[in-house]
């Protein structure tokens, strides 16, 4: 049986920033149409979409609408509702499945599903009460990090304690929201592996990369990650047996934490492409986003060569405090190439868009991306 959705026909995106609009450019080239839903309108998925349907999330009758006009279903943005996949799912496959996104948008879920299936992760514990959070910290001891148990991304919803003295501004912090409390590591770096899963199992990864965050959002990646060889086989093994045993048809992201003695520890699961993964558009055979496509329209995965070492730096909306950024003079940079997104509006913190460098070394390149972003905000 052909299980292939063929160039033509319609795949539609939940959700509708700016990994819908690189997925939608993806599928246009290779001659799909495209269809997205979201809250919101001119979004940057729908300024390339062909149809850009306005609905909540929670408006299940309007996602059965939306999936009774696609041949397949799948998401940029895991905050959707189970229900909402569930919906979907009535009237056209999607993937990667509502399974994998109930336990991927909620922390506690993703944890405790990693840790009962033997993967890496930090000690953790489950905290409901302020009675549980003192309890929580006396077993863990030393820094810890309180993080909302679901719908966090890019830093929000997190509380450093140092000491169980830092435990009630925690605790009001998170107004009482059901949380996590995870042992601080003390990391030499933070990495991460962007895999996809084809229908028929096959297995893709893009290699581990380097990532190096400021205030909770992702500042920079280098592709290929600085790191020794056999690290870097480790990470992206278990990424491969994370996307097998969630059982994924589609694109996901493993974050990890590197600590001091060389171990991985896996940190976050994303159902989707991600930040990371932004150089591949540029210069890898294939990006993630041709991967997504091709997972879920049951085409065989494409080839993830890294033609050139790389280097992604985002592009935050406090670019903008000053005016306008001079496009011109990052677009001096031969090798760097340009992505904006289409938002109307910049706000501080932000992503508005990224910078890709490509050159002889990752480090190179990391300083090409960081150059021409500098040169974005120069006083001429």
């Amino acid at each position: 049986m052909n299980h292939v959705i063929e160039p033509g026909a319609v795949v539609g995106v939940l959700g509708s920033g700016q990994l819908g609009r690189m997925f939608a450019i993806a599928a246009r080239r290779m001659g799909y149409r495209v269809h997205t839903l979201s809250p919101d309108a001119d979004t940057p998925t729908g300024q390339v979409a062909d149809i850009e349907v306005r609905a909540d999330y929670g408006d299940l009758e309007a996602v059965r609408r939306f999936a009774a006009g696609v041949s397949v279903v799948t998401f940029e943005f895991e905050n959707v509702s189970s229900a909402a996949a569930e919906a979907a799912a009535e009237f056209a496959p999607v993937r990667p499945a509502g399974r994998v996104l109930h336990i991927t948008q909620q922390r506690l879920r993703e944890k405790t599903y990693l840790a009962d299936h033997g993967f890496p992760v930090a000690p953790f514990r489950h905290v409901r009460t302020r009675g549980d959070l003192d309890t929580a910290l006396a077993e863990l001891g030393g820094a810890c990090i309180l993080k909302t148990a679901g719908y966090g991304y890019d830093g929000k919803g997190q509380a450093r304690l140092n000491s169980p003295q830092d435990a009630a501004a925690a605790w009001e912090a998170l107004a009482g929201a059901e949380a996590v409390l995870e042992k601080r590591i003390d990391f030499a770096c933070e990495l991460s592996v962007v895999a996809a899963r084809g229908l028929d199992g096959s297995l893709a990864d893009y290699g581990a990369v380097a990532n190096t965050h400021s205030n909770g959002i992702l500042d920079l990646t280098l592709a290929p990650a600085p790191v020794e060889p056999r690290v870097a086989a480790e990470a992206c093994a278990i990424a491969r047996a994370v996307l097998e045993s969630l059982e994924v048809v589609g694109v996901l992201c493993v974050e990890f934490f590197l600590d001091g003695s060389g171990r991985l520890l896996i940190n976050e699961l994303a159902p989707r492409p991600h930040n990371s993964g932004h150089f591949t558009f540029d210069a890898c055979v294939t990006s993630q986003f041709e991967q997504q496509l091709r997972a879920v329209c049951g085409l065989p995965l494409g080839a993830t060569d890294l033609m050139r070492p790389a280097a992604m730096a985002n592009l935050l909306g406090d670019l903008w405090n000053g005016g306008t950024p001079r496009w011109d003079a990052a677009c001096r940079f031969p090798n760097v190439k340009l992505h904006l997104y289409g938002k109307l509006a910049a706000r501080p913190g932000r992503k508005m868009g990224h910078l890709t460098a490509l050159a002889a070394t990752a480090e190179a390149a990391a300083d090409d991306a960081l150059a021409a972003r500098r040169a974005l905000t120069a006083v001429v």
